[in-house]
């Protein structure tokens, strides 16, 4: 998952400097963002200083420093900030300028979360998932997936689907798995993509159509995807020319959720 920084937090605006340190940020004018946004931190702005923060990871307008990265985050942070919560969490669980630490990392996940965070959402469902710094719990972590999920983050939605496919923290419900993994799925998430062409394929959870089958597993292959590209190939094999013509046509299709015609 990668860090997060958005340009605005919490839906608030900003008028003078601050707003005009973000626009120089995002015309990589990195030094003037530097100059207009340093006093606005050491006077306690926690906008500015979780932008340092982010600054200071990635070496822009200054040398790379992931500790000095870490000071500006926790300030910001501990006022509250999920943007910098989120990016503490995530340097305590890659142990980037400080000693890695997982049960931290969650904590700092958990804080950015409960403000409604996607990205610390999924990050703290996925933590549950496997039982990283914190106990193994698939109630957990359905939970939390399905916070981020309903917001639109399409991992979210295809781990959600895998938790309703095999009953994992949930009952085993393959119609609810369908719906979220096609949700990610109309997001370009390549394992969501070949999850629903398998379903397609199994008629599990939806009518047997091995178009649809194809469709989804085309979209997996054309970005990449080995299993998807071998899902696919076989497939080909077995279609009826009926069926094979309206898998094509259904790749072709730039609305997703239309549905293939049934052969």
């Amino acid at each position: 998952m990668a860090r997060v920084m958005v340009a605005m937090s919490g839906g608030v605006s900003y008028a003078g400097p601050i707003e005009d340190g973000y626009a120089a940020y995002a015309r990589q004018d990195y030094a003037t963002a530097l100059t207009l946004l340093q006093p606005l931190a050491d006077l306690g702005n926690a906008d500015a200083q979780t932008k340092l923060g982010f600054m200071y990871t990635d070496g822009r307008g200054v040398p790379q420093d992931y500790a000095k990265a870490i000071e500006w985050y926790r300030k910001a942070a501990d006022q509250g900030h999920p943007e910098a919560q989120f990016n503490l969490g995530l340097s305590y669980r890659k142990g980037q300028g400080v000693q890695q630490n997982y049960a931290i990392a969650a904590q700092w996940y958990r804080k950015a979360a409960d403000l409604g965070l996607i990205e610390a959402q999924h990050n703290i469902a996925s933590m549950y998932d496997v039982g990283e710094g914190v106990p193994l719990d698939d109630v957990e972590a359905v939970k939390w997936y399905t916070k981020a999920a309903a917001q639109g983050d399409p991992g979210s939605q295809n781990n959600l689907g895998m938790m309703y496919a095999n009953g994992e923290g949930v009952t085993k419900n393959v119609a609810e798995a369908v719906k979220w993994f096609r949700k990610a799925a109309e997001q370009s998430n390549a394992d969501a993509q070949i999850s629903l062409g398998t379903m397609y394929y199994e008629g599990d959870g939806v009518t047997e159509n091995y178009g649809e089958a194809y469709r989804w597993w085309s979209l997996a292959a054309a970005q990449g995807n080995a299993d998807a590209k071998a899902n696919k190939a076989a497939v080909e094999k077995i279609m009826t020319p009926a069926q094979f013509f309206a898998g094509l046509v259904c790749v072709w299709f730039i609305a997703l959720n239309n549905n293939c015609l049934i052969f």
